[in-house]
């Protein structure tokens, strides 16, 4: 029998759904009904200094959305407004209530040594099973050179992991930006510095968009916006090839997260290296319920697999990624068209006559591929909007 339990730096973890630090994770009562619905564990919204200031914009949300579903999400809203007492207090009660759920720390300071480690010297002797180390947060903290402002140097990344690693108790995971020319490198500096796993990504720098009646980005606040989180289902093409960058580059544990919204995209994000995954949006746009359909389509997967757990995906799809350079170029495939599901509309001739090759043509009622032509791109099988094309 399969099992959805696994193990990572010593942590055990009953399913490998967590949520992520943000919203669904910003209040001690939230928590407690998310562990209730199943989920297996949650990074805290990040926890700061108290004192620090943290005075949010409304309206702080915007989407993106095809034929009614939110396909992306832009974020700019702040940090926890929890005090550390408040946090403390509400640790210790989800840990007695949900022993066997995994709580971990998201947290962040200035780049001040002892407001690091006093932060990791606080939460040391609580509940808490890790700590992750937002240096990656996009916006609003940057402009306090923190945040993003941190994760998007090597050496300032470095320099706090050191600081964090000399008096932790428990292992540091930290959380990388997308927003990077090479997140590897960034990974590379804090695995030198000791950290114990990596977690990625944080959301995307974005401009979700413009009113072009009042020419006010959006999301507007009072007539002013600003850049932006970006997150939701769109992003997941960008995580996974971090999750993979990172995992081609070090055997850290890693904790996997962006655009995940199903079983599926869960496992994708494992078989490219992630141990357990974190979600976010897809709890924003349809609640902390969604986990039910997580585990047990994930579980149905791993019986019909053979695998014994989510440790048996990770890492499955590395071995396949390979530089463009050493792809087998040897072979080429041609679209077949299914004649029972073509409608004759013509499109994939059009596009394949204006996307550089003019290997398909409309004849007497019927697609032809002309095979001189054809290069095997499989831009005709992703526009037909009958899925009446295959490669092969």
């Amino acid at each position: 029998m399969s099992t959805l339990k696994t193990s990572v730096l010593g942590i055990d973890f009953e399913n490998p759904f967590l949520l992520s630090s943000a919203p669904p994770t910003a209040k001690i009562e939230s928590i407690d009904k998310a562990f209730t619905l199943g989920w297996g564990g949650a990074v805290l919204k990040t926890i700061t200094p108290d004192g620090l200031e943290m005075i949010e914009a409304s309206q702080r949300y915007a989407t993106w959305k095809n034929a009614g579903r939110v396909c992306g999400f832009e974020n700019i809203e702040l940090l926890s407004h929890l005090t550390i007492k408040q946090w403390l207090d509400g640790i210790k009660y989800l840990k007695q209530k949900h022993p066997t759920k995994v709580q971990i720390a998201s947290i962040m300071a200035p780049v001040v040594k002892e407001e690091w480690q006093n932060l990791v010297k606080t939460f040391n002797d609580s509940e808490v099973d890790a700590f992750e180390l937002n240096f990656s947060c996009p916006h609003g903290m940057p402009e306090k050179g923190i945040g993003m402002a941190i994760g998007t140097n090597a050496e300032i990344s470095s320099t706090i992991t050191e600081w964090v690693m000399e008096v932790a108790k428990k292992p540091v995971f930290v959380k990388l930006s997308p927003n990077v020319t090479n997140i590897a490198q960034i990974a590379k500096a804090v695995e030198a510095a000791g950290a114990d796993g990596i977690a990625a990504i944080n959301t995307v720098q974005s401009l979700m968009g413009v009113d072009l009646d009042t020419f006010e980005p959006m999301p507007k606040v009072n007539g002013k916006s600003t850049f932006g989180g970006y997150s939701g289902m769109s992003v997941k093409p960008i995580g996974l090839r971090c999750v993979a960058q990172i995992r081609q580059n070090s055997d850290l544990p890693i904790l996997g997260m962006g655009g995940i919204s199903n079983w599926r995209d869960a496992a994708e994000y494992m078989s490219v290296g992630a141990d357990v995954v974190q979600v976010c949006t897809e709890v924003m746009i349809n609640g902390y319920a969604v986990i039910g359909a997580m585990k047990q389509g994930l579980l149905n997967y791993l019986e019909n697999k053979g695998f014994n757990s989510p440790a048996d995906i990770k890492n499955k799809a590395i071995a396949n990624l390979s530089a463009h350079k050493d792809l087998n170029k040897s072979k080429q495939v041609y679209p077949h068209i299914d004649d029972a599901l073509c409608i004759k509309c013509g499109k994939c001739a059009t596009i394949c006559d204006e996307s550089e090759h003019s290997a398909l043509s409309l004849v007497d009622g019927r697609i032809q591929v002309n095979r001189d032509a054809c290069v095997g791109c499989s831009l005709c099988s992703h526009v037909c909007p009958k899925a009446a094309i295959t490669m092969k």
